[in-house]
């Protein structure tokens, strides 16, 4: 006997369901997917302009710490990094911004307003107000940070790597 070339209903029927199912089945995985991988291809910028404020709030002539935080992503991993620096107001609209981080080991350093010297309490290393090396191991001065005022708000520009 030959086979008939129609579909029996049972047929028509598993290829319909067969079909909706994929149907159904793409519509909702291919968001889920995308929603799965997004994090790791995103790019985060690698540089960022930081507000600190008022340049009103740094007295001239004296170096005053100023700390924040920021957030990175990489992935589906969150990093929280805190950072410091020194903004030191030479004159009314004059400012030099300076790391606190020490550039032998990484510790930081602090302002002896005694001694008029940045000092790392780990290494003994001593800067003087610019940020120079006076005494101690570290290698090369403290990092200077790029900066703007604008409309009498100061940013500083942080890369990080």
């Amino acid at each position: 006997m030959a086979k008939s070339s129609k579909l029996s209903r049972r047929e028509f029927v598993a290829m319909l369901t067969a079909l909706l199912g994929g149907l159904m089945g793409a519509a909702v995985g291919l968001p889920a997917i995308g929603y799965l991988l997004s994090p790791a291809l995103k790019v985060q910028q690698k540089e960022a302009w930081i507000p600190l404020g008022p340049l009103e709030n740094y007295p001239v002539g004296e170096p005053t710490l100023f700390t924040f935080t920021r957030t990175r992503v990489n992935g589906w991993e969150r990093t929280v990094n805190s950072y410091g620096v020194y903004v030191l107001r030479k004159t009314s609209h004059e400012v030099q911004v300076l790391s606190n981080m020490y550039t032998h080991l990484s510790c930081r350093v602090t302002w002896n307003e005694g001694l008029r010297e940045y000092l790392c309490p780990c290494h003994d290393g001593h800067f003087d107000l610019q940020g120079e090396v006076l005494a101690g191991p570290p290698p090369r001065p403290l990092d200077r940070f790029e900066h703007r005022i604008e409309e009498g708000n100061l940013s500083i520009l942080l890369r990080e790597s």
